[in-house]
């Protein structure tokens, strides 16, 4: 890979992103850096080509009256101009306020009015209804439009600013503990917290990756997941700023699978929702007894496997990831007998989503969350709280002292609230949110992930989550993988085998009552998930505490259908 040898004089102990892409553009002006999907097509941007945009919207911006240290907001879905508003940010020594594409109108509004945002750019949206109704309430916001049919209506289009804007001359001095951004926790519970992180941190951590995993000539970056989400925006955002690696943007949810065959990435980065999707999409053409018996035959063992691959556009990736919310071992032993080793990691926002990962991929700690990053310690604490401790920690929560203090121990370890145990090689296991622990009505405690990944094992849903506080005993509440030819009481019959299977490995007050089938599947739309597709566990606590309490004797299934229609 053709890197240049940088020595940064900005007082940064690595090159922040925006000298790397004035670096890539001096070097490698005419390769193509970023390949955004448009009419089934790839429209490419060179180094160049970002590197100058960036410096015209830089001069854009300021001809607005926008000044050194104003936050901006981003609301879109990934595409090429979402790096280059980021890049162009840095480049004006702007502070980057990025909000999750699916956020809801108070949502957004809090972050902007809570980070004294002075502009906002909205840009690819599946519904852009909730953004326009920010703007239009907010009369002293700033708000420029992305080249998309849609993004909400602006004051002002990017491609009309930049067009009219000479790239600009300024080049400004960042350094280790400058923030960069704002970026917002979403969050299972309570409103959101804006997480300060730094210039040295973020290229700490996206450079610590880059040297863990390597670059390779020719590798493909796929970007999709929210970049408003810390994982997107170092794995992906960060390691192809800093690695100088091509990466795509896909057209729409609709056409993924086949964006991805397009693209066919080397680098891939997934979250449990997804990757279960992928099974579920596999299973329902292949039956999982008939891909059993073909996996045993030694020639068409190699030839399924590629044509898996093949399927979901992944033949060529070397490293397939998976983070953000809990994920069955059950599914990753899945994807490894069909020749797919997916690398788990764990992080947080606060840790720039980088703290331990299962690389290189060991299928015998499928079931860990894998070792300690380099540069990387972590200790379990008295009460088994997960402590961590790097360079690319965040600076604090902005505008929240108390919680900022709250997060770090005298010593400077950032408590993550997760509960979790290392092995003797290592390896560290996740046994749940501090917060997630619920105690029953009789008192005792439950740590309902542990069972959640043993009940993925033994059944095939589209997901589950485990209710008890201040219940008699644990509800499951489950939403069934929608079958063809559903057959409902062949399910609930199914379901009674694998619930008393479950029940005989628990204690007697971890045991399951009764198992709830909801009606309709769980989004972000309805409000159960956040944007990064974990379970909000408080609100289904909340919305089925009485069906719990109330719970009918000798029953074990019940449908949420049935109750409604009553």
């Amino acid at each position: 890979m053709n890197q240049p040898n940088i020595n940064s004089t900005a007082g940064c102990a690595l090159p922040p992103p925006n000298e790397m892409i004035l670096k890539w553009a001096e070097v490698r002006p005419n390769e193509v850096y970023l390949k955004q999907i448009i009419d089934r097509q790839f429209v490419e941007f060179t180094f160049a080509e970002v590197a100058d945009q960036a410096l015209r919207l830089v001069s854009a911006l300021r001809s607005l009256g926008l000044k050194p240290g104003d936050k901006v907001a981003l609301v879109s879905k990934n595409c090429a101009e979402w790096f280059i508003c980021d890049l162009a940010m840095m480049l004006g020594d702007y502070v980057s306020v990025p909000i999750f594409p699916t956020a809801g109108t108070d949502t957004i509004e809090y972050c902007i009015t809570h980070s004294e945002s002075k502009a906002l750019i909205g840009g690819k949206l599946d519904d852009p209804t909730a953004t326009q109704k920010v703007i239009d309430g907010l009369a002293d916001i700033i708000s420029i439009s992305l080249p998309y049919d849609s993004a909400p209506q602006c004051q002002y289009q990017y491609k009309q600013l930049i067009a009219s804007a000479a790239p600009s001359e300024e080049r400004p001095q960042h350094y280790d503990d400058k923030l960069m951004s704002l970026v917002y926790t979403s969050g299972t519970s309570g409103l959101p917290k804006g997480a300060m992180l730094t210039y040295g941190a973020f290229s700490w951590s996206a450079q610590q990756l880059i040297d863990h995993i390597g670059i390779q000539e020719g590798d493909r970056l796929f970007s999709y997941l929210p970049l408003a989400h810390i994982t997107e925006r170092v794995y992906i955002f960060g390691s192809s700023i800093m690695g100088g690696v091509q990466t795509a943007f896909p057209e729409s949810l609709d056409t993924f699978i086949e964006d991805v065959k397009m693209y066919r990435p080397t680098l891939f980065i997934s979250v449990p929702r997804l990757w279960t999707l992928f099974q579920q999409r596999i299973q329902d053409k292949l039956p999982q007894k008939r891909l059993n018996i073909l996996l045993k035959i030694p020639f068409v063992n190699t030839l399924i496997k590629k044509k898996l691959a093949e399927g979901l556009g992944l033949d060529q990736a070397r490293v397939l990831g998976c983070g953000s919310a809990p994920v069955s071992p059950a599914l990753l032993k899945w994807y490894h007998s069909v020749g797919l080793n997916i690398t788990e990691a764990w992080g947080m926002t606060e840790s720039f989503a980088y703290s331990t990962l299962n690389y290189p991929f060991n299928a015998e700690k499928i079931g860990s969350v894998g070792k300690a990053g380099p540069g990387i310690k972590l200790k379990i604490a008295d009460d088994d709280e997960i402590m961590v401790k790097g360079k690319g920690l965040f600076s604090g929560y902005y505008k929240n002292d108390i919680a900022t203090q709250e997060s770090f121990d005298s010593e400077g370890w950032l408590h993550t609230g997760d509960i979790g145990a290392i092995d003797a090689e290592g390896y560290l296991t996740i046994q749940g949110r501090k917060k997630d622990t619920f105690k029953t009505a009789k008192g005792k405690f439950v740590a309902p992930v542990p069972i959640e990944k043993k009940l993925f094992e033994y059944s095939r849903v589209e997901m589950m989550c485990l209710i008890g506080l201040g219940l008699p005993a644990p509800i499951l509440l489950v939403v069934p993988h929608n079958f063809p030819n559903f057959d409902k009481e062949r399910y609930a019959r199914t379901t009674s085998k694998v619930i008393a299977k479950m029940n005989q490995e628990l204690e007697s007050h971890e045991q399951i009552k009764g198992v709830l089938m909801i009606q309709d599947p769980w989004s972000i739309e309805n409000g159960v998930l956040t944007p990064t597709l974990k379970i909000k566990r408080h609100v289904l606590e909340q919305k089925y505490h009485d069906i719990g309490h109330n719970w009918p004797k000798g029953k074990l299934v019940l449908w949420e259908g049935d109750l409604a229609s009553k």
